[in-house]
């Protein structure tokens, strides 16, 4: 299941005109469900602990401009053709986005990566090849790096994803500020997956994540930022 809170604002500035705090509690009140594999979709509880520094826009909806980015975690895991892969290092001075989720998941997964896909099918050839999309798996028993490239195939073309130990996954995580656990079977023998369902954007001018997307985002807003974001502006 899919879980994001925010922490509690710490005295910021605004951006626009919204308050950090204002985008806190849509962010509490906006939880997400990811169910188990039949797509039940239950709520097991809050799991999330995102760290939201700034916003852009009161809703959901759009992008989160953070006032004190992320730095990349450091991720040493395995691709989809086997071969390890260093996160740091693969995308350093590259436009990179990056999400945790599972292949198993049946809705907020597969439907944030879609987005972002199509999003990017739409921009010229030579900014496509700057773009990295990545996605790391928070199922890493199940998604293997066969899974992971069947089903990558399908739902983003393009993307990197990435499958290792679970507790290095988890840890890279945090350092971004979404909680993930491992998953677990439901009173019903159902596996689930908790995690928080964040994409975040590392600008390629200094590698750090500066702006933070929901899972209320669009697909029509990854459209209208992506161009700006190939060249490290913010939305």
């Amino acid at each position: 299941m899919h879980r994001t809170t925010a922490a509690p604002p710490r005295g910021r500035r605004p951006r626009r005109g919204v308050y950090a705090a204002a985008l806190a509690a849509a962010l509490a009140l906006g939880l997400t469900a990811c169910g188990s594999d039949s797509g039940s979709g239950k709520d097991s509880g809050d799991k999330g602990d995102a760290i939201v520094e700034g916003s852009q826009d009161s809703g959901t909806k759009k992008a989160t401009v953070l006032d004190r980015p992320f730095e990349k975690p450091d991720l040493v895991l395995t691709d989809t053709e086997g071969e390890e892969y260093d996160f740091i290092e693969e995308t350093k001075g590259r436009p990179t986005l990056i999400y945790f989720g599972y292949t198993n998941c049946p809705d907020v997964c597969p439907l944030t990566m879609s987005n972002i896909a199509v999003a990017r099918n739409e921009l010229p050839k030579k900014d496509q090849e700057k773009l990295r999309v990545v996605f790391v798996t928070t199922d890493p028993d199940r998604d293997t790096p066969e899974e992971l490239g069947k089903w990558l195939k399908s739902a983003a073309p393009g993307s990197v994803g990435l499958t290792g130990d679970f507790d290095t996954i988890q840890a890279g995580a945090r350092t971004l500020g979404i909680s993930i656990e491992p998953s677990t079977k439901d009173k019903k023998g159902q596996i689930v997956s908790n995690h928080g369902s964040q994409v975040l954007f590392f600008s390629p001018k200094d590698d750090k994540a500066r702006v933070l997307y929901t899972d209320k985002v669009t697909q029509e807003t990854y459209t209208e930022d992506l161009p700006k974001l190939v060249e490290g502006e913010t939305p």
